[in-house]
């Protein structure tokens, strides 16, 4: 799945199946439900589950427990657009990670 497919799957009414769950948290966050995004982010342990829980407050408004989030995830604060950001979150969560 490219970050194209994900963002085009955004109509349908649920997650693509099979989906690893920060990218599932994105795509709850790219439709607009921020409590179900937040509610599988703050779940994920690790720098890529910081990494979407600070985009995530971020997004809310709340700049310190994004920044927080960020120290977290090793990651400076982002002041780039809300969407460029979900789309480098989503492109770097979507990459094959070597075992």
């Amino acid at each position: 799945m490219t970050v194209d497919d994900l963002r085009a799957s955004l109509g349908d009414p649920q997650p693509p199946p099979g989906l690893p769950a920060l990218v599932n948290a994105l795509w709850f966050s790219g439709r607009g439900d921020w409590d179900a995004a937040h509610a599988i982010a703050q779940d994920v342990e690790g720098a890529e589950g910081a990494w979407v829980h600070a985009h995530l407050h971020r997004k809310e408004g709340d700049a310190a427990n994004a920044a927080y989030w960020y120290g977290r995830a090793a990651k400076p604060v982002c002041t780039r657009d809300f969407d460029q950001e979900w789309s480098d979150i989503a492109r770097s969560l979507l990459l094959p990670h070597p075992r």
